[in-house]
């Protein structure tokens, strides 16, 4: 048995954050995950474009590693929105509202690797490949049984943080239900060449069957996140390359020449999943643990960044007085203060993905109207963009 101060079950993008934000404190972190960084980065996860929003580069800033990062990633200046086949659409632009760029785009496989070298630096201590086979929650500790190389570890640990995805075992052992739903689309996601590319510039646009957006990449690639129903998605990633290219041009159109596939495709299925509540005695959950959301709007990591924040926020103010990382009041000032932060953009992702998709002909003209006025309304831009930026005051 080891004693550590703060365990985190989950080493991908947020527990790896979250562990570098606690190692400031000089606490003795213990990050478990069952998969290593080079098989994560090498799989069809590690290819995910990621929005990261404004606020989210500030978050790894004040971490120290953007500027390992900032040479991978793309800034994202102009938003172009719009309904495939129908008047509506919206434009903003990032110098208009006083701000450089919206955010950055940055391949998972990227950011994976920079958080894993900033880890190892500071000397946490990494279980992997480690699973998570028992846990039992103390009066002051919590004691995780896992399974590392055949060998049985026990780690005891004030407070166990769940940071282990959208089917996380933790929750399910700390008695925490979730709530969900099963939008039937899957992502389809790739790379495009477009023959006339528009630099810095992510287009979203809404189709039939399901958003479909194109991220800036550098060399005038783009990320392709494609929204379809389960047997249409099977459908296109088993196309021949022509044919696919065919039926994406069909659905995008023209704004960027002709569109050429640059990689393989990966299909992920969506589903809203929600926990019930965000903390157990001594455990809390962040990130897809607590919420996993539909891509549309591009907020599911950067939520999940701001869980990381506050709960690093909440206990540098905490230690400072001596507390106890597991103590009750600390997470329960965790789940309140991040109550309305979840609601928001859980909300907004949610009806974004429902009333983009039906065909209804009410529903479209709605719609098209609604984008027409957000592209003549600066203060209804601002307000959009605001939001989707995800600037808060970590004091």
């Amino acid at each position: 048995m080891k004693t550590c101060d703060v365990l985190i079950v989950g080493g991908g993008l947020t527990g790896a954050s979250l562990a570098l934000a606690l190692a400031e404190l000089g606490l003795n972190i213990s990050l478990a995950e069952a998969v290593s960084v080079r098989e994560r980065c090498d799989s069809s996860g590690g290819e995910r474009a990621l929005a990261l929003a404004k606020g989210s580069v500030g978050i790894f800033s004040r971490l120290g590693i953007w500027p390992n990062l900032c040479e991978r990633a793309t800034p994202i200046r102009h938003i172009h929105i719009s309904d495939r086949g129908h008047f509506g659409k919206t434009r903003l632009n990032a110098s208009d509202l006083g701000v450089d760029a919206f955010g950055q785009v940055l391949l998972a496989k990227d950011l994976e690797r920079v958080l894993a070298e900033a880890c190892a630096k500071k000397g946490i201590e990494i279980l992997c490949p480690a699973r998570l086979i028992k846990l039992e929650v103390r009066f002051n500790a919590v004691e995780a049984s896992l399974i590392q190389n055949g060998q049985r570890l026990i780690r005891r640990a004030r407070l166990l943080v769940a940071a282990d995805g959208g089917k996380s075992q933790v929750r399910r052992w700390v008695g925490i239900g979730q709530t969900t739903h099963d939008y039937g689309q899957t992502a389809v996601i790739g790379t495009v060449y477009p023959e006339s590319p528009k630099l810095f510039t992510a287009f979203e646009r809404f189709t039939a069957t399901g958003p479909l957006a194109l991220l800036p990449l550098p060399r005038g690639r783009s990320a392709l996140i494609w929204t379809l129903p389960h047997k249409e998605a099977c459908s296109i990633q088993a196309m021949p390359l022509k044919q696919f290219e065919q039926h994406l041009q069909e659905a995008f159109g023209w704004k960027l020449g002709r569109l050429h596939l640059d990689s393989p495709l990966y299909g992920f299925p969506l589903r809203l999943i929600r926990a019930e509540r965000l903390f157990a005695e001594r455990v809390a959950l962040v990130g897809n643990a607590a919420h996993q959301l539909h891509p549309v709007a591009g907020q599911g990591l950067n939520l999940g960044l701001r869980d990381v924040a506050v709960l690093a926020r909440l206990l540098v103010k905490h230690l400072k007085r001596g507390g106890d990382p597991g103590a009750f009041t600390v997470l329960e000032r965790y789940a309140k203060l991040r109550s309305y932060d979840h609601d928001r953009i859980i909300g907004f992702s949610h009806a974004l993905a429902l009333w983009f998709t039906p065909t209804v002909l009410p529903l479209v003209l709605t719609r098209n109207l609604g984008l027409l006025a957000l592209d003549l309304w600066p203060l209804g831009k601002r307000l959009l963009v605001e939001q989707a930026m995800g600037e808060m005051d970590l004091g």
